[in-house]
């Protein structure tokens, strides 16, 4: 090859290999472009879409803050007016430990002050300084530390005269019972939550709770708020006021005078139940032992349980005139009928002795197989009914089932299926066993004896107050003449007569009123030992219902004591006397007239009831007068 040759060649190659760079050096550029091309749209899709949200939501968080608005527990008042239950607002008491430490830490101050400080406070909150040191030492870092809830005006104002750095006030809801242990097992009790957990506090927690609101504020840099909008603003639904039936009064009397008996007759509980039969309403419902809900955690389950209407019992004799009444009016007896009791003791056509407790009558007529409370009279009763006439009886006074009052875990009782009868049933049933009652039923029940032969519907809540302060009636009582009639009027005031001599020469003499007249029926009743063990020869249930006046029936009071640990046990002198004396007071604080004078019983009944002398009866009630 010539020179000539050989520099076409050189310069064929140059192109060649310049040509070759370029077009690398060119799709690496695009291939870089391409990747800045990608990563920019990537950008932008981000930008535009999550990323977008998330510094709205950055922004948000800087320029906007939201804020829970509380609600307001509802309040309870009783039928009058008077506060049950409340909300009080008390401050918790907080520290900021590292603004607190970093206070006393700059420009060389004396740290011993710190300590110093923390002594003082842990003084006014009557707590071990090591502990309230100990805490903010272990959460030094810690920007906010609660010390101490609910306060009251006194401590918050001894912790704000010490002008503490880093120590402040939060607003807090406290529920607050002023009557202290009044109606506690009506009422219940709230938690820390201030959310119900037991009573009409739990039952009705929906409506007292309200709902919590809720707004959010514009705040410039610094934080400072600048303006709502309309739509950043949901005020908080306060809770409704709720007016109860109960008379704060006549609950007080009920519970001090159930808690005098039982205390008294060293028993282990007690309940009572005051109800007007005219309308069903119940004035008063107490338990004993009771408790404060103010400091639900001094008490235990078994303190707070209702046992008015959650735990039935059997009543013993107290049953006997719901099974009389129906006898009457079914015409299955005559007040005047005479029964040969024979003596103390009876034995039934299969061999099962009855007893009578009250030393044994040769012979009563029906009246007085109520008012001196026969076993063997009621038995003999009890058979000529039959079991399906006695279920028939029981059940249409509403015993075996719920009442439907507005609390919550109400038990039905126990009367057991027809079926399952048997012929012992016939005089257990009769004699108050064999069956349970709680003491709402057995006072339900004999307000049908009260006002006519009507049974009513208990009723706790009288309704809620409207924002004009108006009670809008949450159920209102059925028309009297309405209600399901579970006995004839005539039959009722009959029965009613008929106990009014309980406590004139029967076995409830020494619950009889000095200024009216009061009709009722005792009950004393042996308690099981459990399946297979029999009955108990020294535990007792001792009960009394009454009403009062007998002519005019304002109140219907069941009043039971259980296990009283006297030799006294018997429920006209256990449970009647306190009975009596709370129907007294009761009738003083309602104003209740004088009683006139009780009539002599008719006189056909005269002659045939047991040792009646109508000298002696007239002085006993005469005295009523006086």
């Amino acid at each position: 090859m010539g020179l000539k040759g050989a520099c076409r060649y050189a310069k064929t190659n140059r192109v060649y290999a310049m040509s070759t760079f370029a077009v690398h050096r060119a799709a690496g550029v695009f291939v870089v472009l391409g990747a800045m091309l990608a990563g920019m749209s990537g950008r932008v899709a981000y930008l535009q879409t999550y990323g977008r949200e998330k510094t709205l939501r950055s922004a948000e968080r800087q320029q906007h803050q939201t804020e829970s608005l509380p609600a307001r527990r509802g309040t309870i008042f009783d039928s009058t007016g008077t506060l049950m239950a409340g909300t009080v607002q008390n401050k918790d008491l907080f520290v900021d430990p590292k603004f607190m430490a970093d206070f006393y830490t700059a420009d060389d101050k004396d740290f011993t002050e710190y300590f110093r400080n923390i002594g003082k406070l842990a003084a006014i909150l009557d707590r071990p300084e090591a502990e309230v040191a100990g805490l903010m030492s272990d959460r030094s870092e810690c920007r906010f530390v609660m010390i101490a809830e609910k306060l009251d005006e006194t401590t918050v104002a001894a912790v704000q005269k010490l002008q503490l750095p880093g120590v402040g006030f939060t607003p807090s809801d406290e529920r607050f019972y002023p009557m202290g242990s009044i109606a506690a097992h009506l009422l219940g009790g709230t938690g820390k939550d201030g959310h119900g957990l037991d009573g009409l506090e739990l039952q009705f927690d929906k409506d007292l709770s309200g709902h919590d609101g809720w707004k959010r504020t514009l705040k410039d840099a610094r934080r400072n708020p600048i303006a709502v909008d309309a739509d950043d603003y949901r005020p908080a639904e306060h809770g409704r006021h709720m007016i109860l039936t109960i008379d704060a009064n006549i609950q007080m009397i009920a519970e001090q005078e159930l808690a005098a008996t039982c205390q008294s007759f060293r028993a282990e509980t007690g309940e009572v139940v005051v109800m007007d039969p005219r309308s069903g309403d119940v004035l008063a419902l107490a338990n004993w032992p009771t408790f404060n809900p103010q400091n639900l955690e001094d008490s235990t389950p078994e303190t707070r349980t209702n046992r008015v209407m959650v735990s039935p019992y059997e009543p013993g004799s107290t049953i006997k005139p719901f099974i009389a009444g129906p006898a009457l009016a079914w015409r299955i007896t005559r007040p005047d009928e005479i029964f040969h009791t024979n003596g103390a003791q009876y034995v039934t056509p299969y061999g099962r002795k009855i007893t009578d407790v009250h030393n044994g009558y040769s012979r009563l007529a029906f009246w007085d197989v109520l008012v001196k409370s026969s076993n063997i009279g009621m038995s003999m009763l009890g058979e000529r009914m039959g079991n399906e006439k006695i279920w028939k009886a029981l059940t249409n006074f509403g015993f075996g089932k719920p009442t439907g009052i507005e609390l919550p875990g109400e038990s039905g009782g126990k009367v057991s299926p027809l079926a399952k009868w048997t012929k012992y049933s016939t005089e257990s049933c009769v004699q108050g066993y064999e069956l349970m009652v709680t003491p709402l039923q057995l006072a339900r029940g004999f307000c049908a004896y009260a006002n006519g032969g009507r049974l009513v519907q208990p009723r706790l809540i009288k309704g809620f107050l409207d924002a004009d302060g108006m009670v809008v009636e949450r159920r209102k009582p059925t028309d009297l003449n309405l209600l399901p009639a579970v006995i004839d009027k005539r039959t009722a005031e009959e029965v009613r007569r008929i106990l009014c001599d309980v406590v004139v020469r029967g076995t409830a003499t020494k619950a009889r009123s000095k200024v009216w007249n009061l009709f009722g029926k005792t009950g004393t009743a042996h308690i099981s030992e459990g399946p297979g063990k029999g009955y108990s020869d020294h535990l007792f249930n001792s009960s009394f219902i009454a009403g009062c006046p007998a002519e005019n029936p304002r109140l219907v009071v069941a009043f039971i004591v259980h296990k009283p640990h006297t030799d006294v046990h018997y429920g006209g002198s256990v449970a009647g006397p306190g009975a009596s004396r709370m129907l007294e007071r009761c009738m003083a604080y309602l104003q209740v007239p004088a009683s006139p004078e009780l009539p002599l019983p008719p006189a056909s009944i005269q002659t045939v009831l047991w040792e009646f002398n109508p000298r002696l009866y007239e002085a006993r009630t005469a005295s009523v007068r006086d």
